[in-house]
């Protein structure tokens, strides 16, 4: 999408007749009829865009002393953005924006149809202060000294309507709801008041942009146990999110399953990222999924990816598929990790969104779906190949990859498509050898001469081998 225009250009000119004609006007001239009025007017006679002395306009000392705190780079602190537009305008992925069960944070905050869970979170707290052995007013109050701070991670303005005590209440209630929610579902032996099937969906809602709470506000309620709450929010984020083989290897997923859909991919140098401070639930996923030194941003770009063959394609140019999983039921959990990259101040690796990318470009139909599914590197849980094709196709229609990312695989798959023959070359070739055999055949049956018979054959095989030669 192009970017909007923020050029404005004003044009500034009095026609000769606008305005009364006065004495001493700027300059202490009188503006002639037959003169051209002065380009630095504001508009009105007598006044001049021009200050009167050398200093500087305000409002370019407001531009210059600003510091860049404008646009993105100010946006960068709300750490929990609203979801892009351009991806809630389309009305086919509106529904996987919104929670279904339970609301975390002050963006869905007292929707009706979320009001169930607002009572089992006063049970949360209870079990929470219990479990911690700390004070229940000591706990509320370094969950108090963190409200200014948690303000900011949120929108400007989106928290407005609520004081200072109304947001610590809120940002109490629903840290001891994840915590405890967390436990839960990491420890067999414990449990929360919750139906089965909504399980499911709190574990879906925990995962959604706009119902993201802040870390810092967990990390207040971690204590005394951080190290011990730290080990539970990386294990239950583990098991949201489908599994490679060799998921428990250092690496990011997604981009590991895209390097096993190849044989022998030269692997990239693996470079020491600093650790840095989780920002929410949904931001400690995107980190296990994506490794940045495993994208792979090295020599060639998009504009040297020119092959665009889908999966089915690839298998026909003789390119073989490892296993892998990708489980793709969880659309809403894609989504929401494609608009976490798209929100200032986030990763600016689009990892998720250049790996939506990259699979749409190996599923057309639903035989592509069929070749993955076959290697083990999909899990459809949708029950039809083409549902999982138009899913991928529907979600990266309107995506922008990172260029760099999968630079090797995809200059693997280039070379090996162009120097290996594709299927309807093979099929070709196997049509002029069948035409050829027939014409021998009919000549051994009808030509009275043998040795002009051999003669041909000798000159038709030469043929074939040069023919031949040209596919490889």
């Amino acid at each position: 999408m192009a970017a909007p225009n923020n050029q404005i250009s004003i044009n500034v000119w009095l026609s000769p007749n606008e305005g009364p004609e006065k004495e001493g006007g700027v300059g202490g001239s009188r503006a002639s009829s037959s003169e051209q009025p002065d380009a630095a007017s504001h508009g009105k006679p007598g006044v001049s865009l021009l200050p009167s002395d050398s200093s500087r306009d305000p409002w370019l000392s407001s531009i210059m002393e600003d510091g860049g705190e404008s646009g993105e780079n100010k946006s960068q602190q709300s750490k929990i953005q609203k979801v892009p537009a351009m991806l809630r305008d389309d009305e086919s992925n509106n529904k996987c924006f919104d929670p279904w069960v339970v609301s975390i944070g002050p963006y869905h905050r007292g929707k009706p149809e979320l009001q169930l869970m607002e009572g089992l979170k006063t049970e949360t707290v209870r079990q929470h202060v219990t479990e911690s052995k700390v004070e229940v007013q000591d706990l509320y109050n370094k969950v108090v000294k963190a409200v200014g701070d948690a303000r900011k991670c949120y929108k400007e303005g989106s928290t407005d309507e609520l004081d200072d005590r109304e947001f610590a209440m809120m940002m109490f209630l629903d840290g001891c709801f994840i915590l405890q929610f967390i436990s839960c579902s990491t420890d067999k032996d414990k449990k929360m008041n919750i139906k089965s099937h909504n399980v499911a969906f709190v574990r879906r809602d925990l995962f959604l942009l706009e119902n993201q709470l802040p870390f810092l506000v967990l990390e207040a309620l971690m204590l005394p146990k951080k190290d011990e709450w730290l080990e539970k929010i990386n294990n239950f984020v583990d098991n949201t999110r489908a599994h490679s083989p060799d998921h428990h290897k250092q690496g990011g997923w997604l981009d590991r399953i895209t390097k096993k859909l190849f044989r022998e991919v030269p692997q990239a140098k693996e470079e020491q990222q600093p650790e840095q401070q989780p920002v929410h639930l949904l931001g400690i996923l995107h980190a296990q999924l994506i490794n940045q030194s495993d994208l792979n941003a090295l020599s060639c770009s998009m504009s040297d990816w020119s092959s665009y063959r889908s999966a089915n394609e690839l298998k026909a140019a003789g390119i073989q598929f490892k296993p892998s999983k990708l489980v793709v039921s969880r659309t809403s959990m894609l989504l929401n990790l494609v608009a976490y990259e798209s929100c200032p101040g986030a990763p600016d690796d689009f990892g998720v969104t250049s790996y939506l990318c990259f699979m749409d470009v190996l599923i057309d139909h639903a035989e592509d779906v069929k070749v993955l599914r076959s290697n083990g590197i999909l899990l459809n849980f949708l029950g039809n190949d083409k549902q999982v094709a138009k899913l991928f196709n529907e979600i990266a229609k309107d995506l922008v990859p990172n260029p760099h990312a999968y630079a090797r695989v995809k200059g693997d798959i280039e070379s090996i498509t162009i120097t290996r023959p594709r299927s309807g070359s093979l099929s070709g070739f196997t049509l002029i050898l069948l035409a050829l055999g027939l014409f021998w055949l009919s000549l051994v049956l009808f030509w009275p001469s043998p040795s002009a018979v051999f003669r041909l054959i000798l000159q038709l095989s030469l043929m074939m081998e040069r023919t031949h030669k040209c596919y490889i």
